[in-house]
């Protein structure tokens, strides 16, 4: 599938305010019969463009203390690394990064001890040659 059309991305946009919208308010708010918009969301989906439907907690409702860890490594143990990143619960999203640090790794814990914890078990990891954590205090804003 090509890039969404303007149609799409409004619809997609409708979706990412509330993805539980009944398709009859969405067709509403696009200016479309219902079975134009159910088959926009099929084609969506099947395309891969929707990858699902879900449930965003608040972040005081998901609890425990969140922080970014940016992750210096050696470029031959990138598989090793994530690897044993994929082993620490805590570990909720990993993405590479350009500049001086690698990858980014979003974590999350119920304490600070299990969040000492696990950054120590990350700097642990074979080919991982330095890290720095940053504690997430409060957050301005969420794009979701």
């Amino acid at each position: 599938m090509t890039e969404p059309d303007p149609t799409d991305a409004r619809l997609i946009a409708l979706l990412t305010e509330n993805a539980r919208a009944p398709v009859a308010h969405l067709a509403q708010r696009l200016g479309l019969a219902r079975s134009t918009v159910q088959a926009r969301l099929d084609r969506l989906e099947r395309a891969g463009v929707i990858a699902g439907y879900t449930v965003r907690l608040a972040e005081r409702a998901r609890g425990g203390i969140c922080a970014t860890v940016l992750v210096q490594m050696t470029p031959a143990r990138q598989a090793a690394v994530l690897a044993g990143l994929k082993r620490i619960a805590e570990v909720e999203t990993v993405h590479t990064t350009s500049g001086r640090f690698d990858l980014a790794c979003r974590l999350r814990a119920q304490t600070t001890e299990a969040l000492d914890a696990a950054l120590d078990r990350i700097g642990a990891l074979d080919g991982v040659k330095a890290t720095e954590a940053l504690i997430h205090l409060s957050t301005r804003i969420d794009r979701g």
